[in-house]
């Protein structure tokens, strides 16, 4: 009996999959864009020519102009907007989920008149007066790049949308009231708005925007200032009341923290009249949210204490309204969270070393995590911003650059 063998059969081979090169920007180009955005007024409610700069580079780039599109949240805002959101999404030409790209359009007021110049490393503004405004127009400019990388080059790419919000300044209001049906649904989202381009922030601080109304009872205050009730005077006592008791400033008791402020008082109009209205706009930050309602609680209650205080000859006391509005609330994206690990790829990939915080400040994240979009927020090189001195750190920016790059491809 004879057995035959059979040859073995080779096994098939699978070539590898092609090499991915993670496309680098035009670095010169994106200086160019940051320059030219750092010179253009926007504060806001007034970002029209922000919008308009930034849709005509979309525009020249190639942007089908169906993929352009701006919201109604300025309608929503307590203030007049010129403009909505902008808003550019691209269907995908490789595989992947959808992903989000942020950067607020507006400044401070302290930015207007802004004129860019660079020394070194670094761009300034060349009047000792104005802020620059890299805050957070070098973020219009990275997530811009980006963008245009992409149209010009035909870049494969996952779905992508990019949002450059209204508002952010004032109380997140462009976020706040975004239409997210434009969006997409993306699946990860990433905010670059300040700091190096390390910095991954991951959570945030809520806040409360407070506003006191004190009405006092105007008397000459030469010839009858005991009939008069003053409202200066209350606001004076309030304040050393909080100050006193550790609830102004850092505010610190036991374990909890948070912060306070009162950012504006105005009232009184002669030296001879006993003030009968003052108007103070305050806020309270926590990352408790308890602890919050705790500063807020404290507040109201010195302004009522000091109002029970002052009284004229007659025994009329002064009156206070107080209104208080919840601004954001506090988030913080766990370690595993899609964005966060893409984001540290992204920076690992470009040489950096990411690293993670948690602001005391307010982002565009709160109100996008808030709404179902977890959002991480990456920097891109502004320092001291919202001060004459802010500047734009170049090698950071282009770092950035790089980095958005990576994420709106899909090469981190």
């Amino acid at each position: 009996m004879s057995i035959t063998r059979s040859r073995p059969k080779r096994a098939r081979r699978v070539p590898p999959p092609p090499h991915v090169v993670a496309p680098e920007p035009d670095l010169r180009a994106a200086q160019k864009l940051v320059l030219s955005l750092l010179g253009i007024p926007g504060t806001s409610g007034g970002e029209r020519q922000v919008r308009d700069f930034i849709t005509d580079q979309l525009r020249r780039a190639g942007a089908p102009p169906a993929a352009i599109r701006s919201d109604h949240a300025h309608r929503r805002t307590p203030i007049a907007g010129e403009v909505g959101n902008l808003i550019m999404r691209l269907p995908g030409t490789a595989p992947g989920a959808r992903r989000l790209l942020v950067a607020h359009m507006d400044t401070v007021p302290l930015c207007v008149g802004a004129k860019p110049v660079v020394k070194g490393q670094f761009v300034r503004s060349a009047s000792r007066q104005t802020g620059l405004g890299a805050d957070d127009r070098a973020g219009c400019a990275v997530i811009l790049t980006a963008a245009l990388e992409i149209l010009r080059r035909k870049l494969p790419h996952p779905p992508l949308v990019f949002l450059w919000p209204v508002q952010e300044e004032i109380g997140l209001y462009g976020a706040r009231n975004a239409n997210l049906a434009l969006l997409g649904g993306p699946k990860l989202a990433f905010n670059w708005d300040g700091g190096p381009a390390e910095k991954l922030t991951i959570g945030a601080t809520g806040a409360y925007r407070i506003q006191i109304m004190i009405e006092g009872l105007a008397s000459h205050a030469g010839g009858a200032p005991e009939r008069g009730v003053s409202a200066i005077t209350i606001a004076g006592l309030a304040i050393a009341e909080l100050a006193r008791d550790g609830w102004l400033g850092d505010v610190r008791k036991g374990d909890a923290r948070g912060t306070s402020n009162i950012g504006v008082i105005q009232g009184g109009a002669a030296t001879n009249v006993v003030t009968d209205r003052v108007d103070i706009k305050a806020e309270a930050r926590s990352h408790d949210p308890e602890f919050r309602r705790q500063i807020l609680g404290a507040i109201e209650q010195a302004f009522h204490h000091a109002a029970g205080e002052v009284r004229n000859v007659e025994g009329v006391r002064g009156r206070i309204v107080f209104e208080s509005r919840h601004d954001y609330e506090a988030f913080c994206l766990p370690d595993n969270d899609a964005s966060v690990l893409a984001a540290d790829k992204a920076v690992h990939a470009v040489g950096g070393q990411p690293f993670r915080a948690v602001s005391n400040g307010g982002l565009d994240a709160n109100w996008l995590t808030a709404r179902g979009i977890p959002t991480v927020t990456l920097g891109c090189g502004q320092l001291n911003a919202h001060t004459t001195a802010e500047q734009l750190d170049l090698a950071a920016f282009r770092q950035a650059c790089r980095v958005a790059l990576r994420l709106a491809t899909g090469t981190e």
